[in-house]
């Protein structure tokens, strides 16, 4: 009889530092300049990278939750934001010195990335100094960047679908100072621009969007070559040269525009679609096209992962790169033809926006498998457990691969025989414990191994806990979601002890796919995260970094999370400031976006306790207490507090 089982002896190491956390986190790798972890094992922000300050994030959530703000969280650092504009003009200046370019860099920011009015306003201010415009793909962002850019000589590119009236007010923006450039991606958008441009008697200033050949890659691949959503084939751009010409507007046409993808990882895929790009820029100019722009587009990536390669969440390059090979390139395709080079145009949105935004969010429970100790082998249990508890005392290094393969037949067989009646709920749940204890031990030893046999890569992802988190997915990692988009996620505190766990995070929403189970890797992805126990009344925070490009505004309403707290964050020479508290949805706001009255839901339960109260199914006190907490609700946030 087995009496006691005892547990392999595993070789840990003594002592876990900050450094093991650097390198398990790759916080050097995506982190670099603004983020690192200090001695106290918190994650620090440097908002304006080499150049300033830091923040302890741990003591700023417990700052900031004393001014009753509540997690989920999301923090936007105003200083990063300015320093991504300073550092983007900074890079192309820098180039433009190198290879003596006799022109000039104007970029632009994609408003379509993140339309919150705070961070607009942040970014026009910051980008004066550089005559920094925006880019509206809409006729709404159209109408906030006219409310928002007041930067004399700042670009204001028109892209996207247009009507009449979108291209009227561009022209008539023209009256207030503005230099509206509309990009025609239609051919239909010819006739209209002539339209409008006879009516209003104002000479437009007109860009051709083409469709290169050269195409992009991973996720956003398509968004070049025959079968893109928007630009104009080579024939149809000859055929707005054409329209242009007989309107007497040629001189109108001043910009090329491309655009390969979002998140371009090899420098590469870019270096091909600036040749062909120069060479359509040229061949306008001896069209007799009044050429003075060219807008390379958006595509300058953000190293997620932080392994610079070019692997999907990566970049094999960096910004100073992208800038040297954006101005060399276009250089060369003009003094090949010998014709005066373009201001350069860039729409680097992601590159700009990503850094600048963190949402912090607390732990809430954990799950996994059993961990109670196993009860000692009695007389007559069913052949199944002996054979289990067998099994499980013979695990060593040289047969954990085959005993793996003998637990799980026998935990098959005992659900084959509790099926049919021969296996009791007790013994069936005795036979799970032994073969999750199994697994265990197997899973310690197979973490010393170097290498892993392919018949146990997933024993990791099945061990794992699940850690329930106090957010939404769909509302505030909405692309982690719909196209597997890696961000880095790690804890802001604790990063001076070892975690043990290895773990999944689940969200609030009760869908299946509100989890994260991809986390960032060398090149790679790996399907948990290393965390740390979770002890009930401690407080336990996770971030995500790199996400304040698109995932504000592409967030939903699943399960009626609404909008986190959202902070702006300024440093000064004492400190940090918090600039802006933009609250997040009530209870109240969310059921109204789907036509929900508040007075008309109180009424509705006030009915029914009444109804309750007169069939004497509720008391007096109840009914109160239902009430009270009926409409408390209504004003609370939509997260856990």
């Amino acid at each position: 009889m087995v009496q006691e089982i005892q547990l392999p002896v595993v070789a840990t190491k003594n002592e876990w530092t900050i450094l093991d956390s650097e390198k398990l986190y790759r916080i050097d790798g995506w982190g670099e300049p603004y983020f690192s972890i200090n001695e106290a094992g918190h994650v620090t922000v440097s908002p304006m990278g080499d150049r300033g300050g830091c923040i302890d994030l741990f003591e700023l959530i417990h700052d900031l939750k004393q001014r009753n703000l509540r997690l989920p969280m999301l923090l936007r650092f105003s200083d990063i934001l300015a320093d991504r504009i300073e550092r983007i003009n900074s890079t192309f200046a820098k180039a433009i010195a190198r290879y003596n370019y006799n022109g000039v860099y104007r970029g632009v920011y994609p408003v379509k990335v993140n339309q919150q009015r705070q961070l607009v306003e942040e970014l026009v201010e910051f980008g004066k100094p550089y005559q920094f415009g925006l880019e509206a793909g809409s006729k709404p962002e159209l109408l906030i960047a006219l409310a928002t850019l007041k930067t004399p000589g700042a670009l204001l590119i028109c892209n996207g679908y247009k009507d009449l009236e979108y291209i009227e007010t561009a022209l008539l923006s023209q009256r207030l100072g503005q230099t509206p450039i509309i990009v025609l991606e239609q051919l239909e958008e010819v006739d209209l621009v002539i339209q409008a441009a006879t009516k209003l008697g104002i000479d437009p200033i007109l860009g051709v969007r083409a469709k290169l050949s050269s195409k992009g890659i991973g996720r956003w691949e398509d968004s070049a070559g025959d079968r893109a959503k928007f630009g104009l084939s080579m024939w149809e751009i000859l055929e707005v040269v054409d329209r242009l010409q007989a309107a007497g507007l040629l001189n109108s046409l001043q910009l090329l525009h491309f655009h390969i993808g979002s998140q371009i990882s090899s420098i590469g895929v870019i270096k091909d679609a600036l040749k062909e790009a120069g060479q359509i820029y040229v061949q306008l100019v001896a069209l007799n096209a009044n050429m003075k722009y060219i807008d390379v587009g958006g595509g300058l990536g953000v190293d997620y992962d932080g392994s610079k390669t070019n692997f999907y969440a990566s970049k094999n390059y960096s910004m100073q790169n992208y800038a040297y090979d954006v101005v060399a390139a276009i250089k060369e395709a003009c003094a090949a033809k010998n014709i005066p080079v373009p201001t350069l145009v860039s729409e680097s949105g992601r590159a700009i926006a990503s850094h600048q935004s963190i949402l912090i969010f607390d732990v809430l429970n954990t799950s996994g498998v059993p961990n109670s100790p196993i009860e000692p082998l009695a007389e007559g249990e069913h052949l199944i457990i002996r054979n289990l508890f067998e099994t499980l005392e013979n695990i060593n290094v040289n047969n954990y691969q085959e005993v793996y393969h003998d637990a799980a037949q026998f935990k098959e067989e005992a659900v084959s025989l509790f099926t049919f009646g021969y296996l009791s709920l007790r013994e069936r749940a005795r036979v799970e414990r032994l073969y999750w204890e199994c697994c265990d031990r197997i899973l310690k030893i197979v973490r010393q191994q170097n290498y892993v046999p392919d018949d146990l890569e997933d024993l990791e992802r099945i061990m794992a806990h699940t850690y329930y988190c106090n957010f939404s997915v769909f509302q505030s990692a909405p692309d982690s979601w719909a196209i597997d988009q890696l961000f880095p996620i790690m804890p802001i505190h604790r990063l001076n002890e070892e975690p043990t766990c290895r773990g999944t995070l689940a969200d609030l929403t009760c869908d299946s796919d509100g989890k994260i189970d991809r986390f960032i890797d060398l090149r790679d992805v790996k399907s948990v995260l290393e965390l740390h126990p979770f002890y009930h009344g401690e407080p336990y925070y996770l971030a995500l970094f790199l996400g304040g490009a698109y995932q504000e505004i592409l967030g939903d309403l699943h399960n009626l999370f609404g909008d986190t707290d959202a902070v702006h964050i300024h440093m000064t020479p004492r400190g940090y400031q918090v600039e802006h508290v933009i609250k997040g949805d009530s209870m109240t706001e969310v059921l109204q976006y789907v036509q929900y009255s508040r007075e008309g839901m109180l009424e509705n339960l006030r009915r029914e306790t009444e109804r309750a109260l007169q069939a004497k199914q509720i008391t007096l006190a109840e009914a109160r207490l239902l009430l009270q907490n009926y409409e408390h609700s209504l004003s609370g946030y939509t997260y856990l507090s």
